[in-house]
C-alpha cells in the first residue's frame, strides 16, 4: 500500500463553533442544499459518533455514485473532526481509501483557520495521481465553502 498526504490551510470568514456545527453536527442536512451534486447522506451503521459509516450519495453527469465515509473522530471541544472515505460506487479504482483529518482554530477577525491533513492510502504501489488528488481537493474545498456560503446566508 502506497501512502501519499497533503496538508491545506485556509480561512474563513465564519468563526470556529458556528462553522464546526455547521459542518460536522448539522453537515448532513445543510451539506445536499448547497451541493447540488449531492443528494443525500444517510447513516448506515453507528449512532452518529466515531465508528459511524455514512453513505453520500450524488449525481454528477447523469451519473449516480455513492462513497463510504466512517467518522473515526469528533472532538467538539477542540473543533476536530476525522474520518475516512473508504469505498463506494464512483471511488476511484487505485486508492484504498482516503483519510482526512480537520481542526478548526480561531482566525483574524473572529473567523477561522481550517488546517486539513489528507492521507491518500493506494492499493499496492499505485502512484497518487496529481488528477486524483486535484479532484478530492476541489470536492472538499467546494463542500467547505459552500457551507461557509450557507452560514453567511443564514445567520
Amino acid at each position: 500500500m502506497g501512502v501519499h498526504s497533503f496538508e491545506e490551510e485556509v480561512t474563513s470568514p465564519v468563526p470556529p463553533a458556528k462553522l464546526f456545527k455547521a459542518t460536522v453536527i448539522d453537515g448532513d442536512e445543510i451539506t445536499p442544499k448547497v451541493i447540488p451534486a449531492i443528494q443525500s447522506i444517510e447513516i448506515v451503521e453507528g449512532n452518529g459518533g466515531p465508528g459511524t459509516v455514512k453513505k453520500v450519495t450524488a449525481v454528477e453527469d447523469g451519473k449516480t455514485s455513492y462513497a463510504l465515509h466512517k467518522i473515526d473522530a469528533i472532538d467538539e471541544a477542540n473543533y476536530a473532526y476525522d474520518y475516512t472515505i473508504y469505498g463506494g460506487a464512483g471511488f476511484d479504482e487505485s486508492l484504498e481509501k482516503v483519510s482526512f483529518k480537520t481542526k478548526l482554530e480561531a482566525g483574524a477577525g473572529g473567523g477561522s483557520i481550517i488546517k486539513i491533513t489528507v492521507i491518500f492510502y493506494t492499493k499496492g504501489d499505485a502512484p497518487l495521481t496529481e488528477a486524483v488528488k486535484q479532484d478530492v481537493k476541489h470536492k472538499g474545498l467546494g463542500i467547505s465553502k459552500g457551507i461557509e456560503g450557507y452560514i453567511l446566508a443564514n445567520p
